[in-house]
């Protein structure tokens, strides 16, 4: 890929979009394409960090394994997201595999090299802080849903995330999550069994919280969704 292509890409992530093309150039000279076959992985947990990666297409899926080789899905990343955010400023090793859903095509940075620009350049510094930021208030909110939320509450919580963050909005507060999630896929999200979501999925389709479309997309009203978890 050449350098202007890989410039055009990565100033469509919010972390570079503001930057000059004198200030993207160091950035665009660290940078390096790869294609990433469905079902390898970019990286495998405990494995030293090395790389940032950005995705230009395709889907990511982020877990973690326990000791017994149970899966605990961490989160799916799509186009225009970037990971591994625990990259920047820490050393040491992955905490969680990278699997790769579909056939993806990614732009690496390595992490030493990002970093020593990173120091040179505060108002990169500042933005990658935002995304922490954010980052951890979504963490901050999963906790909580863990802990202060039933099953059916934070199975409801979950398809508002997942609407808010890869849905289509395809009416007011209506939207399609074309992603496809398996119910297994929702179980480990949120730690939780596929005989639970299953349920769960079953009661919000009877109560009209919930239904599917010819794709076997959901399509949910996070306005209605949000009012049920008032009432629970």
């Amino acid at each position: 890929m050449e350098n202007q292509s890989i410039q055009s890409l990565l100033q469509q992530f919010p972390l570079f979009k503001d930057l000059s093309d004198e200030e993207m150039m160091p950035i665009v000279n660290l940078a390096k394409s790869h294609k990433y076959r469905a079902g390898t992985h970019v990286f495998m947990q405990d494995e030293p960090l090395t790389n940032v990666y950005f995705i230009q297409k395709g889907r990511i899926k982020i877990y973690r394994t326990d000791l017994q080789g149970k899966e605990q899905i961490i989160n799916i990343l799509v186009s225009g997201q970037m990971f591994p955010h625990q990259g920047f400023f820490r050393k040491g090793n992955y905490p969680a595999h990278a699997q790769v859903l579909e056939d993806s095509s990614l732009i690496l940075i390595p992490i030493q090299s990002f970093e020593e620009f990173l120091m040179k350049n505060p108002q990169v510094c500042i933005k990658i802080f935002r995304i922490l930021g954010d980052l951890i208030v979504d963490l901050q909110n999963r906790l909580e849903e863990k802990i202060l939320q039933n099953s059916y509450e934070q199975i409801i919580s979950l398809l508002i995330r997942l609407a808010s963050n890869y849905g289509e909005e395809i009416g007011e507060q209506i939207f399609v999550i074309k992603n496809q999630f398996t119910n297994r896929d929702l179980a480990n999200m949120i730690g939780s069994s596929r005989e639970t979501v299953n349920r769960t999925l079953n009661q919000l389709k009877k109560k009209g919280l919930l239904r599917t479309d010819s794709a076997g997309h959901f399509i949910v009203n996070i306005k209605a969704l949000k009012n049920e978890l008032s009432i629970e």
